[in-house]
């Protein structure tokens, strides 16, 4: 069957692809930018790729007319504006477009939406469904709560409470009771669906067998860590604060925080399971999925992370608008040294950043973190996917992987912290020579002023990097 998907650079896109292909589809997979969009040669000649943008009808016209099935698994809690109004758009968008094709069945995953006072978020994600529900085809709305996986937005927030805090003093939110369920059991779920008649115009709640508190969820992964963990609720804590509460301690975006903040105070619970039986799927329990998501963090087989989605910056652009590096009106920091072994070098490169830090000066780049964090910035706390291995559009720290082939020893990185400006990271190897070039492109006068406060520490740091790169 020739299945269409959308969202597919998402994190839950990343890892349908390979479980379709492996169930014998073809797979068209839609992406605003393709520089993106880097699966495994391995799964090449099963996909194709196609650009659109859901909020721009013309771009939908290049959808085939062929096509069986399709999965919607966009959504824009992080963007600016009234998203509401844009996810509203895209869905009728993507309906209307798929009047001229061949569809039978739509899948999407939106979010458990039973209470009747639903936070902005959940409100946005049921009316989608409404809207996709009308369409000329067979709809399957498949609801979930919290997610729990390697790099998901969920486990990431909760990893980073649970490890970094011995004593939390919380908002009464985290009384609140939900269901969640494991990422291969989402997986499961969106696949076992798809074609299947009797999950045809219907809506389904997916969840795992634990029904618990996030109180609850924050103390039985301290368990599973061997850390001993005591949390204290209190009433005063309004929403705003609480959202910068996770703004600080995790590393979420304040955007992302502030959305995650209203729907935790909404109930997420299962009507009951009986997709369960449909479709012969016994969910994993929380501590059993908490277990197959640090398994595959160990073995450093993260599939994708919400932290590589641009919505973990706050930002939305294409790459290829970045991807030449600009000359005129910049200031720039460039050095050149000679290197005795290539390979090493390249390895350093391509190593840099999250835990094995950037090489020098350590300290003055997670004071630097500290201050876009006090800015509304993302700072240091992102990391990254996987410790060997870089692609196009990964994040960095704070930074946005605009180029990468380690092949020809280049790595060109984009700033996502705050500046009065934008400002690119190149690393590039030719011959025995290893050449760092950091590149700044003022925004006014503040941009200025920045650049030449700034340039004594550029000094120290950047030729301190360079060394250790280069021995």
């Amino acid at each position: 069957m020739k299945i269409l998907l959308t969202g597919s650079t998402g994190y839950i896109g990343k890892r349908l692809i390979p479980v379709l292909v492996e169930a014998g589809h073809e797979v068209i997979c839609c992406v605003r930018d393709p520089k993106r969009f880097n699966p495994p040669e391995s799964l090449a000649k099963s996909i194709t790729v196609l650009q659109l943008d859901l909020l721009d009808q013309g771009s939908l016209e290049h959808i085939p007319k062929d096509i069986d099935g399709a999965y919607y698994l966009v959504h824009s809690m992080s963007s600016d504006g009234d998203y509401k109004s844009l996810e509203e758009t895209s869905a009728k968008n993507f309906r209307n477009a798929l009047k001229n094709t061949s569809v039978n069945h739509v899948v999407y995953l939106s979010g458990i939406v039973n209470e009747t006072e639903l936070s902005k978020h959940l409100s946005s994600r049921k009316n989608v469904e409404i809207e996709l529900a009308k369409g000329d085809y067979n709809f399957t709305a498949l609801r979930a709560g919290i997610i729990i996986g390697s790099g998901s937005a969920s486990f990431e927030i909760i990893r980073d409470l649970v490890e970094k805090l011995p004593i939390m003093i919380t908002p009464k939110w985290l009384n609140t009771k939900c269901q969640p369920i494991g990422i291969s059991d989402v997986m499961a779920f969106l696949s076992k669906s798809m074609f299947n008649p009797e999950t045809y115009n219907e809506n389904f709640d997916i969840g795992g067998p634990d029904v618990l508190t996030y109180k609850e969820m924050l103390l039985n992964f301290g368990k599973a860590r061997n850390l001993k963990r005591r949390i204290y609720t209190v009433p005063v804590m309004t929403p705003k604060l609480s959202s910068y509460w996770l703004y600080f301690v995790t590393s979420t975006s304040y955007k992302l925080a502030s959305s995650l903040v209203h729907s935790m105070k909404v109930e997420v619970v299962c009507r009951d399971n009986r997709i369960n039986t449909i479709l012969g799927i016994t969910p994993l329990s929380y501590n059993e999925a908490l277990k197959r998501a640090f398994s595959k963090i160990e073995s450093n087989e993260i599939l994708s992370s919400w932290k590589d989605a641009y919505s973990s910056s706050g930002l939305n652009f294409n790459i290829s608008e970045f991807i030449q590096v600009p000359s005129f009106g910049c200031f720039k920091d460039s050095r050149t040294k000679a290197i005795e072994n290539r390979e090493a070098s390249i390895n350093k490169i391509w190593a840099i950043g999250g835990n094995t830090g950037w090489y020098y000066g350590t300290w003055l780049w997670k004071i630097r973190g500290y201050m876009d964090k006090l800015f509304g910035g993302v700072g240091l706390r992102r990391g990254r996917t996987n410790p060997a291995t870089i692609n196009v559009g990964d994040s960095i720290d704070f930074w946005r992987v605009l180029y990468a082939d380690k092949k020809e020893g280049r790595l060109l990185l984009f700033a996502e912290m705050k500046l009065p400006g934008e400002a690119w990271l190149e690393f590039k190897v030719v011959n025995n020579k290893l050449t760092q070039t950091a590149t700044f492109r003022p925004l006014g006068l503040a941009g200025r002023l920045y650049w030449y406060a700034v340039l004594p520490f550029h000094g120290f740091i950047f030729k301190g990097m360079l060394k250790a790169l280069a021995e």
